[in-house]
């Protein structure tokens, strides 16, 4: 853009002669800024405003000397060189200006790897974590599971219907805030699907892995043993078409008919007993403080079990609370294979709980149960 500034010799000749009001010159801002020009000045400069060097006044209407005296300017051609070269000086200040202003650019890249990488992506072994969409608060009840839709995705089954004791399948998808199935899903402890069904007085429980078809429908043989309703649970790490990876447990109910009676949730106790094995555990869980939980395994002859890995971990742990089914689901931290297996659980509310401990020896899963109060 042309520079709109005019530049005009002191008013007269050099006898001096009447001034015109396009002589005289404008004010400065009083903040040291040239108003029209936008340049700030250092703070504190003492020449007086609009002053240049000679006597010459710049401004916006034009250019009077300065003093009070007619002084001979230079020449109309220095004068267009000046200003020619000042105009260059101003544009690569102003240029300079505007870049610091707009920042650093930002790595793209290395910020979406940052994201994916953080958010959800688990390896055999990883440390010590806890399914329970708590988000880092603890300062509400963060249970899960105790709905069909949940951070954007939506639990749809399809089917359903099961005869108490016989073989069926379950086959339901993952859907997005558009309805389109989900088919893409984060490996999390060695599984993209982890499905966990249990009957609503919390005996029955099944931790099983189905299997996804290519428009993104899972199925897998179901039975439930007895007549009631029972929750399924999926627990899963959806990826996005941006990379972006949201863990989630999303729950609806599935219905065996026949006669329903409930049986009472058994007293708490820290020793459980399954096929000859022993499981204790120590540990107090409290509401929103993560306390560590530390489960020993004996065989049936009272020696350490060799724990073995069954998808990742040396063992699996599922709580699930009396009343609402409201879900946990943590890993232990990565460590030897022992007979000792350490979990952090924040219990999401006060309750009665139900938990599962999966465990594997000689190559088979067993699950030993508990029941404990939080208050």
């Amino acid at each position: 853009m042309a520079d709109q500034r005019s530049v005009t010799r002191p008013a007269g000749p050099a006898g001096g002669g009447p001034a015109t009001d396009q002589d005289t010159p404008e004010p400065a801002d009083r903040h040291g800024r040239d108003a029209d020009a936008g340049i700030a000045h250092p703070a504190g400069q003492q020449e007086p405003a609009g002053a240049e060097p000679g006597g010459w006044t710049l401004s916006a209407g034009g250019t009077a000397a300065g003093g009070g005296a007619s002084t001979p300017g230079p020449d109309r051609a220095t004068l267009r060189l000046a200003l020619v070269v000042g105009g260059l000086v101003l544009a690569v200040l102003l240029g300079f200006g505007l870049g610091r202003a707009n920042g650093r650019p930002t790595d793209r890249t290395a910020a979406t790897a940052a994201t994916a990488a953080g958010d959800h992506t688990h390896a055999p072994g990883t440390g010590a974590h806890q399914h329970d969409g708590t988000g880092g608060d603890s300062s509400g009840d963060a249970a899960t599971g105790l709905s069909v839709s949940s951070g954007g995705y939506t639990l749809v089954p399809s089917g359903g219907e099961f005869v108490a004791g016989r073989a069926g399948e379950l086959r339901f998808q993952i859907r997005d805030t558009q309805r389109r199935p989900v088919t893409r899903f984060a490996v999390v402890h060695d599984k993209p699907m982890h499905l966990v069904v249990v009957r609503r007085d919390l005996t029955g429980f099944q931790h099983l892995h189905p299997t996804m078809a290519a428009d993104g429908t899972w199925s897998i043989p179901l039975t439930l043993p007895q007549p009631g309703v029972w929750r399924a649970y999926t627990d899963f790490t959806a990826v996005a078409d941006d990379g972006q990876q949201t863990p989630a447990t999303l729950g609806v109910d599935l219905v065996a008919p026949g006669e329903y009676a409930p049986r009472p949730l058994p007293v708490p106790a820290s020793r459980a007993a399954v096929d000859g094995f022993t499981v204790d555990y120590e540990g107090t869980p409290q509401v929103g403080a993560a306390v560590p939980l530390r489960f020993t395994v004996r065989d049936p002859a009272g020696r350490p079990a060799a724990l073995e890995r069954y998808l990742g971990a040396y063992g699996h742990l599922v709580a699930l609370r009396e009343g609402d089914l409201g879900y946990l689901h943590v890993h232990p931290g990565p460590g030897p294979a022992t007979d000792t297996v350490t979990f952090w659980l924040t219990a999401p509310g006060p309750g009665s709980y139900r938990m599962y401990l999966d465990f594997q020896v000689a190559g088979v899963v067993r699950t030993a149960e508990f029941t404990l109060t939080v208050r």
